[in-house]
């Protein structure tokens, strides 16, 4: 797949100091509701983590160091988490920036975007809008849900999880690290 160099890479050592933070993340128990919020706290950490460990196809990024957009679409479950977590992240030279959509047009622009379940706008209209787009969809809809996003987030023994279909982003013109890969309890490979 083309792409620019260094699109979606981390340095070595930032690379691995942060794939040895992961497994940490995973480690966390949560023993609460579904809207505990630790839970939401490690979701939105994750959210601003993929990021590093997914390679976007060239032309993605207008310049060198224009924003890295997460997208968070219908409810905000997160409130002020998700802008704590990325409050001076980047993905590589680009800095992340935080958008909130009511609704999901097919040129939305993000890199990740999020979709609670239920709501709006429905699961099935954002998830349509951006297929086939380099945008790596993320949702936490239950394991029986056949709409989900290439990244869900499932809740496994009380600990945040996540499950990846890879082929999914193969077809939107993505590729995911396979660091990120090894640590999805359900992997749908290419």
């Amino acid at each position: 797949m083309p792409s620019r160099p260094g699109a979606g890479r981390l340095g070595r050592a930032a690379r691995a100091a942060f794939t040895a933070t992961l497994p940490g993340l995973l480690a966390v128990t949560v023993a609460f509701a579904e809207t505990n919020p630790l839970e939401l706290a490690i979701e939105a950490t994750y959210l601003v983590k993929f990021g590093a460990f997914v390679e976007w196809p060239a032309g993605a990024f207008p310049t060198a160091t224009s924003p890295f957009y997460l997208c968070v679409a219908g409810t905000h479950p997160f409130g002020s988490l998700l802008d704590r977590a990325a409050a001076g992240a980047s993905v590589d030279r680009h800095p992340i920036a935080i958008r909130r959509l009511d609704a999901v047009p097919r040129d939305v622009g993000c890199h990740i975007l999020f979709v609670g379940a239920g709501g709006q706008p429905p699961l099935d209209a954002a998830l349509a809008a951006v297929r086939g787009k380099p945008v790596l969809t993320v949702t936490a809809v239950p394991p029986a849900e056949p709409r989900k996003g290439i990244v869900n987030f499932v809740m496994q023994n009380n600990h945040v999880r996540f499950a990846i279909d890879d082929r999914q982003a193969a077809a939107d013109g993505l590729r995911i690290s396979s660091q990120l890969l090894t640590l999805a309890v359900n992997l749908h490979s290419r």
